[in-house]
């Protein structure tokens, strides 16, 4: 109730005699460091909540002493009580035909239908207009059910609810829960053992969302009523479909005439039925009309004004003669002229409700916004005139009833009465006699003001609704409206984005981020507290940095649990080692020390060479470990190796070249011969990216010099060609003599070209011998020649070799 009323303990909180002090204030009364900060303690899943209006709510896992017991089922007395105080007050001076106790017209055979397939556990949709009289057939069929379900029947509204919102408000109704909201985990248990018939009006939502809730509730019979515009339920749900139009001729005459308590005239009889054709039979549409013709009755079109229109002192009067009948225009539009008959108070209530987006304020805010003590009066000629409609626990402007006033110039001021309004509700939301559980059944209201001064951008309003953010927010969230509480966080958090206040903002975004982690939104969670922490550690707040760093204590942990839960372990930390990847191919083992790497298909293969004291065929097949298992430095190492292990054959093979075609020979005619070695070192891939080492030769004394495998660094095969790719002549047996070469070698006419795979390090050998050794040809990398030393025979390497080694220009690698 108003604390402004003082009209007892239930409504200002004071008591008669004034002695015993009120409940602390939420964050807007706050006016001393002294006074106290009204917190309360719930449960919400896992976690223990308590909302605290200065710093912001603080979290932490529940302990098992604080969680509460089982739920305990509410009985019939307190599930009638509880419906009383959900359902919209009905304000003085209202006329019965107004009342849910009015009779229905042509309504019986629709209401028959409903309670015939409620009883039989199926769930209908009622879709109809507005002011097809939906809400007047839902109470009708309420009360036929009344004892067919074990737990009763439950009114909820589905006005700006979410199916979230109305799960929860369902368990609520038959459930005593105070202070507890059960996580999404444990809310379907408790809801499935409930079996009611739940009369739901005005239903926002289909689709998907409607099979949400009925999959969440499968002992429960559901009457929906929406509007055509609502999404219809998706294929396949188990919903009865059951449209409702308008009333006939003759029940909207008797509508009219129960309404204006007398009958009706010849005349208003055949106004009445085109009304009727042109309103398709809507009975709102005859209640204003009803309105009108009692304004009509009044003498000299006086305004209303004392006990209202609908006192029993004009019961009765006929029409004046001379006062012609509504028009066409009148009747499709009724508003404006409703209003322009009614008192200053009434006028005042509709511009109020106009500037707080159709929502009417309860009727004991009204004296107080409006300066008028007998403005609450005023709300029972707008219910009787239908301008106004139930929504949920209060009243808003009836369908199509803003846009007529808006247009008639009811709209001027509204920003101007949208800031008082916010401001009456900023001192009301905070005041300590204020329950949580009354602020969130104001919530629509104050939402629409808190809307309107955001949307308004003007200057000192972004102010006014950060001031009531602040202190309705805490009020939703204890009473467990929290869908109104995420909207008010938003409203405040660009409310106060606007009017730079960073402070307000920063307990907004942590505010969003503990719902968030309520609702296991973890990355929004995360983002909003990282937010909040970093504007408060702007301000050098330390008391709001550690309430931000302990909720996001709380996130990670979550994290941690969820990814446990999956089977998915955590991310490590950063810098942590990785271990190494094991092959199951391995067949040698490791050894310590890596050898160069030999590029097959463009892949990098990391190859272990074996020890020099391996036999002939001991090979060894190394399977290649993944790139992606290595360790940065592992590859950084293998990298610098075998670059300079390339390096380094590289400038050997130029030096030798340089060498050797220096000139100081003793060849005759000056000759240099360039030779391959005996024994090339690099040894042959196979297709499968495994390397196959080969027996070194026996040792010798000599060292074994670079040849001209530098300009021909492909791998030779194990058998030779049958034609040289180069023109010479094919090898001979090792058996034969070896032949003398018919020509002499040309000198090289180009710089020798760049090796196409990784030279690897000569091995060291003693002085060949002269046995021919098998000869092992290359294949061509430059122009051909007349003759090219590479596919001279056995012999001929031997001598070559002896003649390298005479002239001093062999390798400086040592001798074993």
């Amino acid at each position: 109730m108003d604390p402004n009323t003082r009209r007892g303990p239930d409504e200002s909180g004071i008591p008669a005699g004034g002695d015993e002090p009120g409940a602390p204030a939420f964050g807007g009364m706050r006016t001393g460091p002294e006074e106290p900060v009204r917190t309360v303690r719930l449960v919400a899943g896992r976690y223990l909540v308590t909302v605290n209006p200065l710093d912001g709510s603080e979290m932490e896992p529940c302990p098992p002493g604080e969680r509460p017991a089982e739920p305990d089922r509410r009985d019939a007395e307190e599930r009638a009580e509880a419906a009383r105080a959900a359902a919209p007050p009905v304000p003085p001076g209202a006329p019965v035909h107004a009342s849910r106790a009015a009779t229905l017209e042509e309504r019986g055979e629709e209401t028959e239908r409903l309670v015939r397939l409620l009883t039989r556990g199926r769930s209908v949709r009622l879709t109809g207009p507005s002011g097809a009289g939906r809400t007047r057939l839902l109470d009708a069929v309420a009360t036929a059910c009344a004892g067919i379900a074990p737990d009763g029947v439950v009114r909820l509204s589905g006005y700006h609810r979410t199916p979230t919102d109305l799960l929860y408000a369902l368990l609520a109704a038959v459930h005593r829960a105070p202070q507890y909201r059960p996580d999404r985990e444990e809310l379907p248990r408790l809801l499935a053992g409930i079996g009611a018939i739940v009369v739901l009006d005005d239903l926002e939502f289909g689709g998907r969302a409607l099979d949400e809730l009925l999959d969440a509730t499968p002992e429960c019979a559901f009457l929906f009523s929406a509007t055509p515009d609502v999404a219809a339920p998706s294929p396949g749900c188990p919903v009865e479909e059951v449209f409702l139009g308008g009333i006939g001729r003759d029940a909207g005459l008797r509508l009219l005439e129960r309404a204006v308590q007398r009958p009706l005239t010849d005349e208003e009889t055949a106004w009445a039925a085109e009304l009727w054709f042109e309103s398709e039979g809507l009975p709102l549409r005859f209640v204003q009309a009803a309105a009108l013709l009692r304004l009509r009755d009044r003498p000299d079109g006086a305004p209303v004004d004392g006990p209202g229109l609908f006192a029993p002192a004009s019961a009765g009067v006929p029409g004046q003669p001379h006062a012609p009948l509504p028009s066409a225009a009148d009747t499709a539009a009724p508003a404006p002229v409703i209003a322009g008959r009614l008192g200053p108070a009434a006028q005042e209530t509709l511009r109020f409700a106009v500037a707080l987006s159709g929502e009417l304020p309860h009727q004991a805010h009204l004296p107080a916004l409006t300066q008028d003590a007998h403005a609450d009066a005023a709300l029972g000629d707008l219910l009787g005139c239908g301008l106004i409609t139930p929504a949920g626990g209060h009243y808003r402007l009836a369908a199509t009833v803003r846009d007529q006033l808006a247009a008639a110039g009811y709209a001027d001021g509204a920003t101007a009465r949208a800031h008082t309004a916010t401001q009456h509700y900023a001192w009301w939301a905070g005041h300590p006699s204020v329950t949580p559980e009354r602020a969130a059944a104001e919530a629509d209201a104050v939402l629409a003001a808190m809307a309107a001064l955001t949307a308004g951008r003007e200057s000192g309003h972004a102010s006014a609704a950060v001031l009531l953010a602040r202190t309705a927010a805490p009020a939703f969230a204890a009473g467990l409206h929290w869908s109104a509480w995420e909207r008010a966080l938003r409203h405040g958090q660009e409310s106060a984005r606007l009017a730079g206040e960073v402070a307000e903002e920063a307990y907004f975004h942590h505010e969003l981020g503990v719902l968030a982690l309520c609702g296991d939104s973890l990355d929004r969670a995360r983002a909003e507290l990282e937010a909040s922490i970093g504007l408060r550690g702007v301000l050098s707040d330390r008391s709001g940095a550690v309430a931000g760093r302990r909720a996001l204590a709380l996130v990670a942990d979550r994290e941690r649990q969820s990814a446990e839960g999956t089977g998915s372990p955590p991310p490590p930390a950063p810098g942590a080692a990785v271990p190494p990847a094991t092959s199951s191919s391995t067949t040698g083992p490791r050894r310590a020390a890596p050898g160069p790497k030999t590029p097959v298909a463009g892949t990098p293969v990391v190859t272990f060479r074996p020890a020099p004291a391996a036999k002939k065929g001991d090979e060894t097949a190394v399977q290649p470990a993944l790139a992606a298992r290595k360790s940065a430095t592992t590859r950084r190492n293998l990298t610098a190796a075998g670059a300079g292990v390339l390096l380094a054959a590289v400038l050997g093979t130029v030096v030798t070249l340089g060498a050797t075609s220096g000139g100081g020979d003793n060849r005759p005619g000056g000759r240099t011969t360039l030779e391959q070695p005996t024994e090339p070192d690099e040894e042959p891939t196979t297709p499968g990216d495994t390397w196959s080492p080969q027996a070194p030769p026996p040792a010798t004394a000599a060292s074994a010099t670079p040849s001209q495998e530098a300009e021909s660094p492909s791998p030779s095969t194990d058998a030779p060609t049958t034609a040289s790719p180069t023109g010479s002549p094919t090898p001979t047996d090792p058996s034969t003599g070896p032949t003398r070469p018919t020509g002499h070698p040309t000198e090289p006419t180009s710089h020798p070209t760049r090796p196409t795979h990784r030279p690897t390090e000569p091995t060291p050998t003693d002085d060949p011998t002269d046995e021919p050794t098998t000869p092992e040809p290359t294949d061509p990398t430059g122009k051909p020649t007349d003759q090219s030393p590479s596919a001279s025979d056995p012999q001929n390497h031997g001598t070559a070799a002896r003649t390298a080694t005479g002239s001093g220009t062999g390798s400086d690698t040592p001798a074993a």
